[in-house]
């Protein structure tokens, strides 16, 4: 018996959202008296995950691009290798794709949106957020199998220092029906997906041309950037940078939102961000109360006197 988790990697390299999943995974697996086991594809540094309480990794070689099917099968295999009781994935975009493919594999009970350890292993019992993160319930996985979604920061990182394993899986079959015809990545170094702060932009800011200021500020605070659905169908941004419900959604530490009203779709896809903070020259903007600090303001007159403010505090802070 044992806990699995998928620890996700970009160019070879693990990203936070796979340490916080062997932090997660330590924490069920010290609960169940057993062995924490980690699956990676084309990863390069898995001996960091020990750091983290990661007794054992799989690593395994995979050409081409991520598709759903042949990580699912792959995973899968490796898990049942390792008897797994307990699996956990991330709540990437990519760990949604697999995760219900992973769990027919597996005949396993999926369970999303999962803040916290289960809290009971008999019956198991996990706490997961609803309706876009307004509500929590309590779900029953009654399969032999239980396969965890992991909200992003709901953990956190808790080292564990233990001397991991690493040895290489080869699956016996990856074959898939689905074709990956073609992969669009952000040219943003920091990706929406693993920032820990998110600088986001709406209409307020009166066109692309005056994109500078939220670039400016996150590159300032090492942010990602981020827009709201109408900028993105205006064209001013790419698609990859429209975060909301029908977006992607954002689960950052923070969240600053600069010309952006606040529509219900928007909120719905960032709610998970725990820090929100709203520059917007109209009092009267949803937003506002949505928000944990507000500056009702010119943003071309605020946003310059935030980044004069954090340049000087990260130059006597250095």
């Amino acid at each position: 018996m044992s806990v699995v988790i998928y620890a996700e990697s970009e160019k070879g390299q693990l990203k936070k959202i796979a340490l916080e999943l062997a932090s997660y995974g330590k924490a069920i697996a010290a609960e169940l008296q057993t062995e924490l086991v980690a699956v990676t594809i084309n990863c390069e540094n898995n001996e960091s995950l020990g750091e983290y309480g990661v007794d054992k990794v799989l690593t395994v070689e995979h050409q081409g691009a991520f598709n759903a099917q042949q990580y699912a099968t792959i995973i899968a295999e490796a898990a049942r290798s390792q008897s797994v009781a307990v699996a956990v994935v991330s709540s990437s975009a990519d760990s949604r794709f697999l995760a219900p493919l992973l769990a027919i594999q597996l005949e396993a009970g999926y369970v999303s949106n999962v803040v916290a350890t289960p809290i009971s292993t008999s019956p198991f019992q996990v706490k997961r957020s609803v309706f876009t993160n307004k509500a929590f319930n309590i779900s029953e996985i009654n399969t032999e199998v239980k396969l965890i979604g992991l909200s992003k920061n709901a953990f956190g990182l808790h080292p564990h220092p233990t001397t991991a394993t690493v040895s290489s899986f080869e699956a016996s079959s990856n074959t898939s029906t689905m074709e990956v015809q073609s992969v669009d990545q952000a040219s943003d170094s920091v990706t929406i997906a693993d920032a820990e702060i998110v600088v986001s932009g709406g209409r307020g800011l009166k066109g692309p041309e005056n994109w500078h200021l939220i670039e400016n500020l996150a590159s300032t605070l090492g942010a990602a950037t981020a827009c709201s659905k109408p900028v993105s169908d205006m064209g001013w941004r790419p698609h990859s940078e429209h975060v909301g419900q029908t977006g992607k959604p954002v689960a950052s530490n923070l969240y600053i939102a600069i010309g952006v009203s606040g529509a219900i779709q928007h909120l719905a896809g960032i709610n998970a961000s725990k820090v929100k903070v709203v520059i917007n020259s109209d009092p009267e903007a949803p937003f506002f109360k949505a928000a944990d600090y507000g500056i009702v303001g010119d943003a071309f007159e605020v946003v310059p006197k935030m980044i004069e403010k954090f340049k000087a505090f990260q130059a006597e802070n250095a």
